[in-house]
């Protein structure tokens, strides 16, 4: 063990084997004022703070810990001050696998906090005030599995507000994944992110969200897209997406922005998981813009220029080329190319909504939806007109039931533009909220 450490952490982590202990003494440690000074932990370190002890990056140095080491941990230290360039991040900046960041305090750095390797374990830290995102959960390659993110506060990070500088980068909020098999977010306190709390854009799999308290984000709660098998259990789901409803809304867009959306993402058998669907229960929605928003986006598709992420298929056909015509007019490309929307499960959660909290907008806030565009590019798709919306809307297991409503909920199906009765959502052909209740469903004149 190296004890009583004060100076040049990189240094003594050099001069040191594999394996080693370090205690980082109570006060601020800095390294040289070099942008690209780091520490490079070796394999199985471990790196422990005094109370007091801070890492700081004097607004100089890019990194904190990098390398691709296994097995090391940060328990029980602030990180603070360092700054990345926009989507790298301060600790585990390369993604090194069974790391354990535990009881620790990552705040305001510039990009993200940390990023995250395969098996990695995130508990019970204060995540907040950073640039860009807490953790950026991104491994080149295969990709991360066996992620735990549990009992962290993730708080007011993406002060930079990423998605006002570069419009529709997609790159903000509290926590983003990208291409993750297997995720535990458990108990944790996701709040006043700017941006989504919660965002796993792009072939995620295996996903548990269970238990957290989410609210107050300015985005959605839980953003999940492209993606597949999904359990959402047992959270508090309040206050989110208020912002982003507003600035919709203000633009006379009524597209229904929601605590919960599913984008091109849906329930597949044929990808391993815990789950074959996505199954969302026993959670409680108060008071956000709206509930859950289950969309797919008909011109979104392999190999279609509408899809934003750039030369990536999907799980069933890895091969980008495959999706071009004519062979996707036919089975089995024909739906396996397209991302879809489909076996969602929505059932036995409550549903809360007052104009007192969401503000009086008539039209706009308090709506359930399960929607798709008129499909039009390119000229090619076998996904033109209204095939997807249909889809979406009666042919995809795309289910509410037994859920209480509490205020005035109205719902869309299958397109925007026009919302629909409680007794049309339940009537066919849309057939939903089989076993629902409504309480107080009138909307309080504004």
């Amino acid at each position: 063990m190296a004890a009583g450490v004060v100076g040049d952490v990189s240094a003594k982590t050099e001069a040191n084997p594999p394996g080693t202990t370090f205690w980082l003494s109570p006060g601020k440690h800095t390294l040289t004022k070099d942008e690209y000074a780091q520490i490079g932990p070796k394999a199985g370190n471990t790196y422990l703070g005094a109370p007091g002890a801070v890492l700081d990056g004097q607004g100089v140095n890019r990194y904190a810990f990098t390398g691709t080491a296994d097995n090391v941990t940060i328990r029980n230290l602030t990180v603070t001050g360092f700054v990345p360039p926009a989507n790298e991040g301060v600790v585990n900046h390369d993604s090194g696998n069974a790391w354990v960041i535990q009881d620790s305090t990552l705040e305001r750095n510039k990009g993200a906090a940390l990023m995250a390797g395969s098996r990695q374990q995130v508990l019970g830290n204060c995540l907040r005030d950073n640039g860009q995102y807490a953790m950026n959960a991104f491994q080149p390659g295969n990709g991360i599995t066996g992620l735990v993110v549990a009992g962290n506060e993730i708080s007011g990070n993406n002060t930079d507000d990423w998605e006002r500088r570069v419009e529709g980068c997609g790159c903000s909020g509290g926590v983003k994944f990208w291409g993750v098999n297997g995720a535990d977010v458990r108990g944790n306190w996701i709040h006043d992110n700017r941006g989504a709390g919660l965002w796993a854009d792009t072939n995620n799999n295996d996903f548990l969200v269970e238990g957290n308290v989410i609210e107050h984000n300015d985005g959605e709660a839980l953003f999940y897209e492209t993606s597949y098998n999904l359990i959402v259990r047992s959270n508090v789901i309040r206050g989110n997406a208020l912002p982003s409803g507003k600035k919709y809304a203000e633009g006379k867009d009524d597209f229904p922005v929601a605590a919960v959306y599913l984008s091109e993402a849906g329930g597949e058998p044929r990808v391993p998981a815990r789950t074959d669907k996505i199954d969302i229960y026993d959670n409680d929605f108060t008071d956000n813009w709206s509930g859950i928003t289950a969309w797919e986006n008909a011109d979104r598709f392999c190999n279609s220029a509408a899809n934003t992420s750039t030369g990536i298929c999907t799980l069933l056909v890895p091969d980008v080329a495959r999706c071009s015509a004519p062979a996707i007019d036919k089975e089995p490309l024909y739906s396996d190319c397209r991302w879809k929307t489909q076996r969602v499960d929505i059932h036995d959660n409550r549903f809360t909504t007052s104009p007192s909290i969401a503000g009086c907008t008539p039209g706009y806030t308090g709506r359930m939806a399960v929607i798709s565009n008129v499909g039009t590019y390119p000229e090619w798709s076998p996904y033109r007109g209204d095939v997807v919306q249909q889809a979406i809307a009666y042919h995809q297991q795309v289910v509410w039931r037994d859920n209480t409503y509490h205020g005035g909920w109205s719902f869309m199906i299958p397109t925007t533009g026009k919302s629909v009765s409680v007794t049309d959502w339940q009537a066919a052909p849309a057939d939903q909220d089989a076993g629902s209740t409504f309480a107080n469903p009138s909307t309080p004149s504004c």
